[in-house]
């Protein structure tokens, strides 16, 4: 008779056993443990949806070994960034890399980071977000069901329309500017004197074409990505906000992940984001001369010229105050020093 110490060896050996052979079953057959579905609403050819494929996805397919299979969805494919936001919160999609202007819907002190001319450049910016301002604002996610993953960038944010270029505030008056739906964003332009118009991404182009709006802001990349110089025909370079980003997961997924295969995902993330930052960064340049070859008007404004545009931002700062908060506005206003 076996004794009840070697009988519950033998059950922990075959259990063992079992579970070595079912990850290895899944790594035979192709079969993944885990699924990562991931959405975004930005072109296969950006910058974000490369990166997401060639170091996100590869590095934790491979890494895992098959343990964990990615699948992307760009180009809008699972509905607009709150869809896909709310999809994540709700478990229906694993994540998403929405723009923190978005976020404001979901925690009103996100919009901090919408504070028009808060970081003086980018270094400034990717210290404060991989920093105490950047973990604050992680925490603020947390309750809603939803884990942020990592920050990068859109770019700066410019000003294209139809009519002229935008040289100072006065040159955007009556102009139905397409902003974000984002509060801040909407109070900001109504301050330059330009008459907002809070709209979903994936309509922005047939606006623009319709002529039911005559300019946006976004940033280099978007703008050529998406084809807005065959419907705009000046941009200005005014870098009023700087569009951070973030990969942002469903909590209750990451938790159900085990340790060694949570620890491959936050590495890949990581990785994921140092790449994007590096790639746009080293793209902006040539694809502004792509935008002049494609017969954009393009005007860069001066420090000198972008004084008023951060005059107008000033009053925001207070307005916006009671919502956001004194310190988190400090903290974040601090980060350039």
């Amino acid at each position: 008779m076996l004794s009840k110490k070697m009988i519950l060896v033998v059950i922990f050996i075959c259990c063992s056993v079992l579970i070595s052979a079912n990850i290895s079953f899944a790594a035979n057959t192709g079969k993944a443990e885990f699924v990562i579905k991931v959405a975004n609403d930005l072109s296969a050819t950006h910058p974000e949806s490369v990166c997401l494929n060639n170091v996100f996805k590869k590095e934790i397919e491979t890494k895992s070994k098959g343990r964990i299979k990615v699948e992307l969805y760009p180009n809008g494919q699972l509905g607009g960034t709150r869809e896909m936001v709310e999809a994540v919160q709700m478990g229906n999609l694993e994540m998403t890399t929405p723009a923190t202007s978005v976020l404001a819907g979901f925690e009103k002190k996100i919009q901090v980071l919408d504070l028009p001319f808060l970081f003086k450049n980018k270094e400034t910016a990717f210290k404060a977000l991989d920093g105490e301002l950047g973990k604050k604002i992680a925490t603020m996610l947390e309750p809603q069901g939803l884990v942020v993953l990592g920050y990068f960038e859109n770019g700066y944010r410019h000003i294209s329309n139809n009519r002229k270029p935008i040289v100072t505030p006065g040159d955007l008056k009556n102009l139905k500017i397409r902003t974000m739906e984002n509060p801040m964003h909407i109070a900001y332009f109504k301050a330059l004197g330009a008459n907002p118009t809070p709209m979903n991404f994936g309509e922005v182009y047939t606006a623009l074409q319709q002529k039911t709006i005559d300019g946006q802001e976004n940033p280099v990349a978007i703008v050529y990505d998406n084809k807005f110089y065959e419907v705009q025909k000046y941009y200005s370079l005014t870098g009023h906000l700087f569009s951070v980003t973030v990969l942002l997961a469903n909590k209750d997924f990451m938790d159900r992940l085990p340790e060694d295969l949570k620890a491959i995902v936050k590495n890949a993330a990581k990785d994921f984001c140092i790449a994007d930052r590096k790639m746009v960064t080293e793209q902006e340049k040539g694809t502004i001369k792509k935008l002049v070859a494609k017969g954009m008007k393009i005007n860069e404004l001066s420090e000198q010229q972008k004084k008023p545009f951060m005059d107008a931002a000033k009053p925001i700062y207070k307005q916006f105050e009671n919502i956001i908060g004194k310190d988190l506005i400090q903290l974040a206003v601090n980060s350039n020093n």
